[in-house]
């Protein structure tokens, strides 16, 4: 500034109006550090928005051809965008883990609550595990140990981790809007409730009140969310919004759908536009509440968590009216259900102010598992010792290309899908390898060179998959895992898979 005074003289007034002008900014720019300073002494409010049935694939960041999300996209550059994230294969474990930090086999909560309690298939080769319907109350979840820590603790939207007595009122959760046992709604289309969808029972969606037709779910539950946002008044937040969407039944507004519809070109791996719309919708109602954030000054002291409960849907929805798997996980194999990449990976988005870098990727793996710990470390709370499944991800938020010190991942699922057999599973960097109980086959795979899963190495390395086969078996001896048993009744013909149906 004194050289330009220098050559320009007459400006010598303008550039000391000029520098009171910067002096006043930069006591307010003091006053802006100090504030966020004092935001960043108080705890941090908690944002976990979890997708149902969200493939790894559908999201634009994650490669997705149909489909546009441009606020999750938007939302990935500015946090950490995790693409070796992993959950169970179906939604009630993953939940029941994500509370817990325990894995699904050590709780025996390995098929979603309603099929726990039907007991599975009683006309195949074997057995089903025996597995729970509702999460015990001796479990400490993350909502209770955050409402002790002093958090207004809410879930909106899904639970599906038991009945009434099991609702998460009796976890921990000082709000629950929306929340029940069952796994999806009969339909998102206000009231919300009726029959024959899932069976003859009538379906209700709890607390949602006072529409008018209309009205979508995943909007009303958006609009809930920032309501609880607004009655924390202060208090630091825990809100679990748990969107039912992209889950069956699928559905979506008219124009939505006559967009995408339109869209579809052949060689697109995404081919179904009402799904593709409800994505849309979903997205939208993840933007309205990151708006909702920022407009009241809170998304600077928020941790915000976007994830899936498993990988996408490949079966059928009937209803809709449309011949054609729901989505495709390619390049990944297979879908929801199956212990393949497709039925086990999903997106995972994480945004902590002052501390992820901005637009940064980890390909390291981990699971929901590990949100339980990751959360007691960001908000400032000791590691949870009954909880032994999980890490804290701390180190790889701060440092996306950190290392865990952990080198394998299990999963196990001794139940029948459409899209598998029972099976259990072990991920060790790079090697996985599938064992499926009813012949005690194995299947060996490089998910570096291989993502695919379509060359099977079993046979060419026999030495590894043995390796493997042990570990993972000393593992599910080590959790309990609970295993299927030989049908007595068996008549020795598997049934036909069915493709076309819709799922709890």
């Amino acid at each position: 500034m004194s050289d330009t005074a220098k050559v320009h003289p007459r400006f010598g007034r303008f550039i000391e109006t000029w520098s009171a002008v910067l002096l006043i900014g930069l006591v307010m720019g003091i006053g802006l550090a100090a504030t966020v300073a004092a935001e960043n002494n108080r705890p941090p409010n908690i944002l976990f928005i979890l997708a149902d049935d969200l493939g790894w694939a559908d999201l634009g960041c994650y490669g997705a051809d149909l489909h546009e999300t441009p606020r999750l996209d938007r939302f990935a550059a500015e946090s950490v965008r995790f693409t070796q994230a992993c959950a169970m294969s179906v939604c009630s474990p993953t939940r029941a883990t994500l509370m817990t930090g325990k894995h699904a086999a050590r709780l025996h909560y390995t098929i979603w609550s309603e099929g726990a309690i039907e007991g599975g298939a009683k006309n195949r080769k074997l057995i089903e595990a025996e597995a729970i319907h509702a999460l015990p109350h001796s479990e400490t979840t993350i909502a209770k140990r955050l409402h002790d820590a002093g958090y207004l603790t809410a879930l909106v939207g899904k639970w599906h981790l038991g009945g009434w007595d099991h609702y998460p009122e009796t976890h921990g959760f000082d709000v629950n809007i929306g929340g029940t046992g069952w796994g999806a709604p009969e339909t998102f289309w206000w009231p919300y409730c009726g029959s024959g969808l899932y069976g003859k029972e009538f379906r209700y969606v709890p607390h949602l009140e006072f529409g008018k037709p209309g009205e979508f779910l995943t909007d009303r539950l958006t609009d809930e969310a920032m309501k609880v946002m607004d009655h924390a008044d202060g208090k630091p937040f825990f809100l679990y919004l748990a969107h039912h969407s992209v889950h069956t039944p699928i559905e979506a507004k008219v124009d939505d759908i006559k967009y995408f519809d339109a869209k579809i070109r052949d060689g697109m791996h995404h081919r179904h536009g009402i799904y593709a719309a409800m994505t849309k919708n979903l997205d939208e109602n993840v933007g309205r509440v990151l708006d909702h954030l920022k407009q009241r000054g809170l998304d600077r002291n928020t941790v915000v968590i976007f994830a899936s409960d498993n990988g996408g849907y490949v079966g059928y929805d009937t209803r809709c009216g449309r011949e054609i798997p729901v989505t495709d996980n390619a390049p990944l194999r297979s879908g929801k259900g199956s212990l393949y990449e497709g039925g086990v990976r999903v997106p995972l988005l994480i945004r902590w102010p002052g501390v992820t870098p901005r637009g940064a990727v980890c390909d390291e793996p981990v699971i929901l598992t590990d949100m339980l710990q990751t959360l007691l470390g960001v908000v400032g709370l000791p590691p949870a010792t009954d909880a032994t499944d999980g890490l804290d991800l701390g180190l790889l938020l701060k440092n996306p290309a950190a290392k865990l010190n952990r080198d394998a991942l299990f999963f196990h699922y001794p139940h029948y899908y459409h899209t598998t057999t029972p099976v259990s599973a072990i991920r060790a960097r790079d090697w996985k390898l599938l064992e499926y109980f009813e012949d005690n086959h194995v299947e060996l795979y490089n998910l570096r060179d291989d993502p695919s899963e379509q060359h099977d190495l079993a046979k060419e390395m026999p030495d590894r998959a043995a390796g493997l086969r042990e570990r993972l078996h000393a593992w599910r001896d080590s959790v309990g895992a609970a295993l299927p048993t030989p049908n007595p009744n068996f008549k020795g013909r598997n049934p036909k898979p069915k493709n076309s149906q819709v799922t709890p």
